[in-house]
């Protein structure tokens, strides 16, 4: 089983990766060069790409995508969407050419197309926009605030993020599943699963479900 991994770099990214174990190869497509990870390290091909001119990829049977940014990391809201809507369509468009059947995407809780809130009507315009593709089977996964070590990927630190997993964290076991702040490694996990287990059509998994999927 071969697939192709869009956000190598990412906290979500990093995860799946690390949690490959094959026995296809995984190639990793990424803005800047990443290290393969994990125990399949071996089976991993890294690829550093220009998203908004992607070369022929791959063949591969499924792909997964976790690129995504915030509007003040890419400094605008046109370079916000550029990311977290032309890239990932640039990306499954090319994964559809190269064979992908089968498609997951990280996406965010509250992704709605006609939400009143830039960043959650965004996702949810990507959402259809993928859905539109034909993938035979297509896994889209909403986490709450995801929790995981960004400066050891040598991202900025989102201060935003951090004071809401601060708060939150002696609380955990109190706040809702729906809500609850969601490890990366649990993500990459439910992906995974989810994708392995797709049927035909389009899945939404809801970040309450992935905590339990992703264990």
């Amino acid at each position: 089983m071969t697939a192709l991994l869009a956000g190598g770099s990412g906290l979500v990214g990093r995860e799946l990766a690390a949690a490959w174990t094959g026995p296809g190869e995984l190639h990793l497509l990424s803005r800047r060069p990443v290290p393969a990870a994990g125990p399949a390290a071996g089976l991993q091909r890294v690829h550093v790409v220009d998203f908004s001119a992607l070369p022929a990829l791959p063949a591969a049977e499924e792909a997964y995508c976790c690129l995504g940014t915030t509007i003040k990391v890419a400094g605008s809201k046109a370079a916000f969407r550029a990311v977290d809507f032309d890239a990932v369509l640039a990306f499954a468009r090319a994964a559809r050419q190269a064979g992908a059947t089968r498609f997951a995407v990280v996406s965010a809780l509250g992704a709605n197309p006609r939400s009143a809130t830039f960043y959650n009507r965004v996702k949810g315009e990507m959402e259809e926009a993928l859905a539109a593709l034909g993938f035979a089977s297509l896994v889209i996964v909403r986490p709450s605030l995801l929790a995981g070590d960004r400066a050891s990927l040598g991202q900025p630190q989102r201060t935003g993020e951090q004071f809401a997993l601060a708060l939150t964290a002696p609380l955990s076991a109190l706040i809702p599943k729906a809500w609850r702040p969601i490890s990366a490694a649990t993500v990459a996990r439910a992906m995974m699963r989810a994708l392995a287990d797709a049927r035909p059509g389009v899945r939404i998994v809801e970040s309450a479900e992935l905590q339990e999927l992703g264990k």
